[in-house]
């Protein structure tokens, strides 16, 4: 997980994408919106993460916490990220909690619990997500 975070710093999202099995999944149970729920393949992930230079620039990340589970190959890890929207230059602090599995090396399953709100507003689509968790009669 520290390497991880430490290729998200650098911003180099490709190398993020190869820790993942050719067939690992990434999910995110609380994505609204457009935003995916599950990433299918190390293919999925590296498309998924392009883009996120573009979106975030990633300053700092919080020493992380790591609870380990009965499972030898699943850790839950808490930390908190810090950085600026590239499109409104406004400073942003994610919170996360997530669940990682990792067999021979490489990611199997990495469950991200982050917060969709503070994520939009970070990326500057608060209205957008919003709208859309609008019922369709009231739109």
């Amino acid at each position: 997980m520290r390497r991880l975070l430490d290729l998200m710093l650098a911003k180099d999202t490709d190398a993020v994408a190869d820790l993942w099995a050719e067939d690992g999944t990434a999910e995110f149970p609380f994505a609204a919106g457009t935003s995916p729920r599950r990433l299918t393949g190390r293919k999925e992930v590296r498309d998924y993460l392009a883009s996120f230079p573009q979106v975030y620039d990633l300053r700092e990340i919080s020493p992380i916490t790591v609870h380990h589970t009965q499972r030898p190959d699943t850790v839950v890890v808490e930390y908190h990220a810090n950085g600026h929207s590239v499109r409104t230059g406004e400073p942003c602090r994610m919170d996360y909690i997530v669940v990682i599995t990792v067999q021979d090396g490489s990611i199997t399953r990495f469950r991200d619990y982050w917060n969709p709100l503070t994520n939009a507003a970070a990326a500057g689509t608060l209205p957008e997500l919003l709208d859309s968790l609008r019922p369709e009669t009231a739109r």
